[in-house]
């Protein structure tokens, strides 16, 4: 099968070249992109204090998907991701930020507690996400258009022998720790493959064009993809391993990104970086969702540690919103002058995000208790989806550390 490179395939895209700017995971910098109104800062509670231990799993519901560990918190999705609650599998892993510089075809290996970069690993062509494993033991670099995947082991920080895979955009996990699957952005598939060997399983077919984000529901039974070009969402059944739904967002240039339950399970989160703000919607129903602006590019989606607030990245025009789950509203906007958050995630602790900077060939530490930005630090060329290691929580749906 041929399969067209990404940004072939952008250019080749007629309908989509007024939106080639702005364009989600490609290469030129938004021409424009600066400003917007400063939503008030609001007063930010304190973040929990570090728990001891776990609390006790809920009951699992008879809905779980089987073999799915059932939630701590009924009410919370993300109760295992309390500030420095490590599982033992992690305790012992290098504290690193890992940076894969898309057009660098590299790795830059950041140390956090000295804000430098201590090692640049060249791996294939077009690395896009550095990714944690359902079961925390290995860490995937995605090179789509190179068609591996490159494990690291995050005890030692050793990059391994790449593993041949097609057109990895990106990577999750099943809930129950079964299957890898891989979001083949480029050959339109969703692809069901081991989750160690990495074989194929099961290939799934899309009718959108450039799929690449995804989240789980709360019984994890389905989630919803992203399909950035053709402004769609779809709804994939985890153990029929099928489509089971597709809607259209409803904007002029739709641009859907990064994929976010909210920590009740109840409601989703998409950005959309050409509408510049967050859809919301009920991914049961699957019905039309509503829209709320944020920024220019809105593109990542990152939950506090506390599991209060949403961050939202505004790519395009260098800012980080912050939604408080309780109200629905947005409560701040931090500033990065000429900056452009892209995707990262948050330290142990919750205190500093760690997000790329996409068009700046920099990584940004920002401090999470008043967003001022602590330092920039230099990696390699359009720097992408960078993971922060380790991390709270039990195992992975994968991406830059969905954990649970």
């Amino acid at each position: 099968m041929l399969v067209v490179p990404r940004r072939r395939r952008l250019l080749a895209a007629a309908t989509l070249t007024a939106l080639m700017l702005i364009t989600g995971c490609s290469g030129a910098k938004p021409a424009g992109a600066r400003g917007g109104d400063d939503t008030a800062m609001a007063t930010m509670a304190p973040m929990t204090p570090t728990p001891t231990a776990w609390p006790s799993a809920s009951t699992a519901p008879e809905s779980l998907l089987p073999g799915m560990p059932p939630p701590l918190d009924a009410h919370d999705l993300y109760a295992a991701d309390r500030p420095n609650l490590l599982s033992d599998a992690v305790r012992n892993d290098l504290p690193r930020i890992y940076v894969p510089n898309n057009r660098g075809s590299s790795v830059s290996v950041i140390d956090p507690a000295t804000f430098t970069v201590i090692q640049t690993v060249k791996v294939a062509v077009s690395p896009e996400h550095v990714v944690p494993s359902w079961d925390l033991r290995t860490l995937w670099v995605n090179s789509d258009r190179g068609n591996t995947l490159t494990p690291i082991d995050p005890v030692t920080g050793r990059f391994g022998r790449a593993v041949p895979v097609n057109d990895p955009y990106n990577l999750y996990f099943s809930p129950d720790g079964k299957w890898a699957i891989v979001m083949s952005e480029a050959a339109h598939q969703i692809v069901f493959r081991d989750a160690h060997t990495m074989a194929v399983h099961k290939t799934v077919p899309v009718s959108c064009e450039g799929v690449n984000h995804v989240d789980f529901s709360r019984d994890g039974r389905y989630f919803i993809a992203s399909c950035e070009y053709s402004g769609d969402l779809i709804k994939v059944d985890t153990a029929k391993e099928q489509v089971i739904g597709q809607l259209h967002l409803t904007a002029p240039h739709p641009m859907p990104q990064d994929v976010k339950i909210s920590p009740d399970g109840r409601t989703w989160y998409v950005a959309d970086m050409h509408t510049s703000g967050i859809w919301i919607l009920n991914g049961d129903a699957f019905t039309q969702p509503r829209f709320l602006a944020t920024g220019a590019g809105a593109h990542g989606l990152y939950v506090s540690r506390d599991s209060k607030y949403l961050y939202i990245t505004n790519r395009g025009e260098g800012s980080i919103s912050l939604l408080n789950f309780a109200t629905g509203k947005l409560v701040a906007k931090w500033r990065i002058p000429g900056g452009s958050p892209d995707m990262g995630g948050l330290s142990a602790d919750g205190t500093v995000m760690w997000m790329s900077g996409r068009y700046d060939g920099v990584v940004y530490a920002i401090d999470t208790r008043d967003g001022h930005l602590i330092r920039k630090i230099a990696v390699g060329a359009e720097p992408h989806g960078l993971l922060v290691w380790p991390q709270p929580g039990r195992y992975s749906l994968g991406h830059t550390g969905i954990m649970r």
